[in-house]
């Protein structure tokens, strides 16, 4: 009878001791759950969100581009990948790609992202996907291959934007902004901010912009977003054309699509200032919403003299000729300022 009383005690012992327990580890992980929810944002890290190919439960992913996996394969042929993602409020995903010794470009266009899409948002409006797929190549073969460029890329050329083929009235596909491998180091922090806004312009407005519209207006409108908020003056913007003012060499119109492409016999430089001059001046006499609508009406394809001038006409409510006279007196007062 003693040891079956020893036996009992000891058993009843037992169960104290695994109830004290049990709620002492009760109590210890309550504490901890309590804690981290009081922990500020910052001091928790952020949950690791895999690539979408790789997700694991449907709708678990903010919806992604369906390109993402056709410009990591490419991107992954000329060595090994690194990626960032960007989740926004709304659950729109922006992502940058690069390679391990351009971690610092990726780092730089990732943290750009967010402000450029809101920028290029209250310009051209919200009709877009307000989001971004960013590449920085690793050689002019790589840039080449993700831009789809068929023959020699100009090294003139920083950073470039693409689309799938697309018919009319339907949503483009496939849109991508592609930066060369010197990017960064050629165009430093500011030039790659203005450059990633001007591209992702040409992103916003590519479902309503036809092959063959003048460039003086596609360029000049992204150059005008580009840039648009900076406090600069007239020849830290455009030192190329504001020199050729000062000398009295006034443009005697818009600049011909043949001025815009780099090369032998040509100033693309000089052709984006005066481009964007042409914009900067509308937007300051007719306000952006009517730049927007002349962007709108001039990009639907080639124009004729006659055609162009009815644009005007109906956006701006002046013909062509007044249009070209008033921004040569613009462009005079501001390199005589």
């Amino acid at each position: 009878m003693s040891g079956l009383r020893r036996f009992r005690g000891w058993l009843a012992a037992r169960r104290r001791f695994e109830f004290v327990v049990i709620v002492a580890m009760v109590v210890a992980l309550t504490a901890v759950g309590g804690a981290l929810v009081l922990l500020p944002k910052s001091v928790v890290p952020p949950a690791v969100r895999p690539m979408p190919a790789l997700a694991q439960a449907a709708g678990a992913e903010p919806a992604a581009d369906p390109q993402l996996p056709e410009v990591r394969r490419t991107m992954e042929g000329f060595g090994p990948v690194v990626v960032q993602q960007l989740s926004a409020e709304d659950g729109r995903l922006s992502v940058v790609f690069g390679h391990a010794r351009q971690r610092g470009d990726v780092d730089a266009l990732a943290k750009e992202i967010g402000p450029a899409v809101t920028a290029v948002t209250e310009l051209w409006g919200p009709d877009w996907s307000r989001a971004a797929v960013v590449a920085v190549a690793s050689s002019s073969a790589e840039f080449a291959a993700l831009t789809h460029a068929a023959g020699e890329v100009s090294p003139e050329v920083a950073a470039a934007s693409v689309a799938d083929p697309f018919l009319p009235g339907t949503r483009p596909t496939g849109q991508r902004v592609v930066f060369a491998p010197d990017a960064a180091r050629r165009l430093g922090a500011d030039g790659l901010r203005e450059t990633l806004r001007h591209e992702l312009t040409h992103v916003a407005a590519r479902a309503r912009t036809a092959d063959g519209s003048p460039q003086w207006v596609l360029e000049g409108f992204a150059e005008y977003s580009g840039h648009r908020g900076e406090r600069r003056s007239f020849a830290q913007q455009a030192p190329t054309l504001a020199a050729r003012v000062r000398a009295g060499e006034l443009p005697a119109d818009l600049p011909p699509d043949a001025d815009f492409v780099p090369g032998p016999g040509t100033d693309a430089a000089l052709a984006y200032e005066t481009a964007w001059s042409a914009n900067t001046f509308a937007t300051g006499r007719f306000g952006e919403p009517k730049v927007v609508d002349l962007y709108r009406h001039a990009a639907t394809g080639p124009k004729d003299p006659a055609a162009l001038d009815a644009v005007f006409r109906d956006t701006l409510g002046i013909g062509h000729a007044d249009f070209v006279a008033g921004w040569r007196d613009w462009l005079a007062a501001q390199a005589a300022a």
